[in-house]
């Protein structure tokens, strides 16, 4: 941590050691006011409301409230203070976590999400924002151990580096992590809160290279969001999106610690569980199941079930039978076609316009039968039945198990989209003889989202955000999209890191996909993350696998550490070894990255040297943090690790279905190292890594 500086503010006169006392005293009475915050909202008493409903109501909104009152010991409750000349005066402001106020009602901090806190973020002394002082903390289990100041008003402080970083901000950045990852609400960027800050009815796409926070500031994003937008938000929910359950279990701890409890966190996999996943697709079969295209063959086969009125429809009623013609009926059925309304909602108001069809006829002849007779005679058997003969009921497993095992129904609905060589690959060789028995994929489970919502329309969020959206095809961007197709979209992710092979080249691509095509796209080139040394051995990929997209840049003073060990066959899984005996001598976290295959092998290498470690494959992953974790290349993407050990990158690479795919993943692989990255081959490197 950084010495105190040689700048303290001219409005706290006397030595270093005597403002930091006066800001640990600010610091403990902070602590005290949200103890007498929190003691508060537990003795509210639920019980009292009005009713049993309003009662479940309140005591979720006050045990919501008591969530974001916790209060951490390992952290401070501020890491910033503005000093700020405003139309009443000179005003201090200590920037935070969450608010907190005295009994009066008076801020004791602000939270970092006020309008106010911005200028703590973009005050520059070129655009000083009314900033006269900004001071940043030093902090070390939960007290404050340093200080610097930066005076906007006269240029900035000494203690900032070349890079424009305070060192106490660089070593904020720096500082070794273990565990899920945390906050950086303390070391946001001005370029960083733009994004963050960005409004609701906007849209953005955010192109960010290793170590930029991307991740960090769309979830920062969220909780600002929840804060700015709180009574939309409360009422539509906001929700997160990520690609695998440990990149959920790293970044969970986030938004809790901001105080917000209320976002919902998903996988594609589970936003879009319409049954047991029970087979693997071939790619190419995978992939054209991703296609764009299959939205219009879906679209066909539910709106081409309906049939047309060749007959007339008869009702009896008392003593009499009324006749409606055919064509009545179809201009019915034509007219609720063209109203655009999902087909299972349609299918509801056919019986009711049928209804009305009868009505008619019995108010043309005098007979007045009351408002009552409309209901009843659309529930009548003969309307029922005659509607169910134009307008079937569908669900969506029927829909797809029918155009995957009947060559006739899948050449109609893809007349003119698939030629009929992808139909062929589509079709069940041995078709199940039902539904029931389907063995569905994982890129079955777009093709029966886009089909429920073909039904049945999906409930929109306020807001979702979607983290390494590159991977995902353009159907699961869609069942995404309409997700939010009355909200808005903040998406994440690096087209050098898309690892599957429909991953989108383009993000106008998927924007479109994703239902916004007007979208705001930012792109985050600077690394604070990843040091020199290991995104520039990194980025040596990318006229491969990327060709045309600028190399990130590190801004870390530190360039880190890199070590290339080229180890004989026999002897790899010591090499291994010996690299983490030595990475685990040092404070933070450790991750082992290894293609899937060598995983288990790897974790028994470990054993019998006594070093515990953890496992992040599915047959293994507990929630118990561990300094060594073993991950495999397929789902080491948005993990980070103090030190990580890559082992055998030619196979890393050679496990992906084509050489593009294998070296974007390898690049992922690479790239998740904050300190020092350690790479043990046995194998020739890639062409491009070599030397």
């Amino acid at each position: 941590m950084p010495a105190t500086p040689a700048h303290p503010s001219p409005t706290t006169l006397g030595s270093p050691d005597d403002v930091l006392a006066r800001e640990q005293a600010h610091l403990d009475r902070a602590r005290d006011e949200l103890r007498r915050m929190r003691e508060s909202t537990e003795s509210l008493d639920a019980s009292t409301a009005a009713d049993a409903f309003n009662a479940a109501y309140l005591d979720l909104v006050l045990a919501r409230r008591v969530a974001s009152l916790q209060d951490d010991p390992r952290t401070t409750l501020f890491f910033g203070r503005i000093d700020c000349r405003t139309e009443h005066g000179e005003e201090t402001f200590h920037v935070g976590r969450r608010h907190v106020s005295d009994d009066h009602g008076d801020p004791v901090v602000v939270d970092w999400r006020a309008p106010i806190s911005t200028a703590f973020y973009r005050a520059s002394p070129t655009e000083p924002m009314g900033v006269e002082l900004r001071r940043r903390f030093g902090v070390d289990r939960g007290r404050l151990t340093a200080y610097e100041d930066e005076r906007l008003d006269r240029g900035a402080a000494d203690e900032t580096d070349d890079t424009g970083h305070s060192a106490i901000l660089a070593a904020e950045i720096e500082r070794p992590r273990s565990g899920p990852m945390r906050d950086i609400v303390s070391t946001i960027q001005p370029e960083q809160d733009e994004i963050v800050r960005s409004d609701i009815a906007t849209s953005i796409c955010v192109q960010g290279a290793p170590g930029t926070g991307k991740t960090a500031v769309g979830l920062h994003r969220a909780a600002w969001l929840l804060y700015s937008f709180r009574q939309r938000l409360d009422r539509s929910g906001v929700l997160v999106v990520g690609p695998n359950r440990a990149f959920l279990d790293h970044i969970g701890a986030v938004l809790p610690s901001l105080g917000e409890v209320r976002v919902q966190h998903a996988t594609i996999d589970t936003l879009l569980e319409h049954g047991r996943v029970r087979a693997q697709d071939p790619t190419p079969v995978a992939a054209l199941k991703g296609d764009a295209r299959m939205a219009q063959v879906l679209h066909r086969a539910v709106w081409s079930s309906i049939a047309r009125a060749d007959e007339a429809m008869v009702v009896p009623r008392g003593s009499r039978r009324w006749r409606v013609p055919a064509y009545d009926v179809q201009d019915e059925v034509d007219a609720l076609v063209a109203r655009g309304v999902r087909y299972s909602a349609a299918r509801e108001l056919l019986a009711q316009r049928l209804a009305h069809l009868v009505m008619l006829r019995l108010e043309a002849s005098g007979d007045f039968p009351g408002e009552a007779a409309q209901g009843a005679i659309a529930r009548s058997a003969p309307v029922t039945a005659y509607a169910k003969t134009l307008w079937p009921p569908l669900d969506p497993a029927g829909v797809l198990f029918r155009l995957l095992s009947d060559a006739g129904a899948l050449a109609a609905a893809a007349e003119g989209v698939l030629d009929a060589d992808e139909q062929a690959l589509l079709r069940w060789d041995a078709p199940p003889r039902t539904k029931g028995a389907a063995r569905w994929s994982t890129a079955d489970m777009a093709l029966l989202d886009e089909l429920a919502d073909l039904l049945e329309r999906t409930p929109s969020l306020g807001h979702v955000v979607l983290d390494e959206a590159q991977d995902l095809s353009p159907m699961q961007l869609r069942a995404v999209g309409r997700r939010a197709s009355t909200g808005s979209l903040t998406v994440l992710g690096d087209i050098a890191q898309g690892t599957t092979p429909w991953a989108t080249d383009a993000w106008e691509t998927a924007m479109a996909h994703l239902g916004r095509p007007e979208h705001e796209l930012v792109v985050l080139d600077r690394g604070f993350r990843v040091p020199g040394l290991v995104i520039e051995f990194a980025a040596r990929l990318l006229p491969s696998m990327a060709p045309g997209l600028g190399a990130p840049r590190s801004v870390r003073e530190n360039p880190g550490r890199l070590d290339v060990v080229a180890a004989d066959p026999a002897r790899r899984s010591a090499a291994v070894v010996a690299a983490v005996r030595s990475a685990v001598t040092e404070p933070g976290s450790v991750g082992v990255i290894a293609p899937d295959a060598f995983v288990t092998a790897l974790s028994a290498a470990l054993a019998r040297a006594d070093i515990p470690h953890g496992r992040l494959d599915a047959d293994h992953g507990d929630d118990e943090d561990r300094q060594v974790e073993l991950v495999p290349a397929s789902i080491a993407k948005g993990l980070e690790f103090d030190r990580v050990v890559v082992v055998e990158p030619a196979a890393i690479a050679a496990a992906e279905p084509d050489e593009r795919t294998g070296l974007r993943r390898l690049y992922v692989v690479l790239t998740r190292a904050v300190s020092g990255l350690t790479v043990v081959h046995s194998d020739p490197l890639p062409e491009a890594l070599a030397g």
